[in-house]
């Protein structure tokens, strides 16, 4: 009777044990008191926010990308016919930054190459700032968010630090350790946001970069084609 008692006892105190160790992260957020509230609360903001931004200018990059592969050959047959008005409405047609920069350069054909090269690098760049809207927000999230997480842990930190010094030391283990891990949850919550922000601005600029080659490309091709014996 004895054993199995002990037994029954061991059941309970495991039951007990494993009810203490399950935490979920909601009960993690708001048992860290106001400060780890607000900080997360930040941090999530920040969050949905870098995701706007990333899929907005996802999106906005894929469409500049997207052109109708004869639209050079299109180009080229109008202004080798002298069909300048024709080419410019082709262009206009056309919503992308290097049908943009194709109607700026067909706008200066008359004048010296050198003016025309400038036009375009000039429209370029605007067409550049367009696709790099908002972008460095998301950088400034990605390096933010872990600094703020931190903050939010040393806070945490420096107040069970404070109930154990205003106990005079007998503070219980179990309270200034949930004390300690809950303060952690801001660090874990602040490199979730930096991890996928940074990852986001990555990869936007790896597709902007895409698109700037291509309008370079064009407007290598549209020169070269101003340049062409008549």
């Amino acid at each position: 009777m004895i054993m199995i008692q002990d037994l029954v006892d061991e059941a309970q105190v495991g039951e007990v044990i494993s009810e203490e160790k399950t935490l979920s992260v909601i009960d993690l957020i708001f048992s860290g008191g106001i400060g780890s509230i607000v900080i997360i609360s930040v941090l999530f903001v920040m969050l949905a926010v870098g995701l706007y931004i990333y899929f907005e200018r996802l999106l906005a990059i894929k469409a500049a990308s997207q052109i109708d592969k004869n639209f050079m050959n299109q180009i080229r047959d109008h202004v080798m016919n002298g069909k300048l008005e024709s080419a410019k409405i082709l262009c206009a047609q056309t919503d992308s930054p290097v049908a943009r920069l194709t109607e700026k350069g067909i706008s200066r054909i008359g004048k010296p190459l050198d003016d025309i090269n400038t036009a375009i690098e000039n429209a370029g760049t605007l067409e550049v700032y367009k696709l790099e809207k908002n972008v460095n927000v998301l950088a400034t999230i990605a390096g933010a968010g872990p600094m703020i997480g931190f903050l939010g842990t040393v806070i945490g930190m420096i107040i069970a630090f404070h109930q154990m010094a205003s106990s005079g030391g007998q503070a219980e283990m179990g309270a200034l350790a949930s004390g300690i891990y809950t303060a952690m949850t801001t660090t874990v919550a602040g490199l979730i946001v930096g991890i996928v922000a940074y990852m986001g601005y990555n990869h936007l600029v790896n597709r902007t970069d895409k698109v700037v080659h291509k309008m370079e490309a064009n407007a290598v091709e549209f020169l070269d084609l101003l340049n062409e014996p008549v």
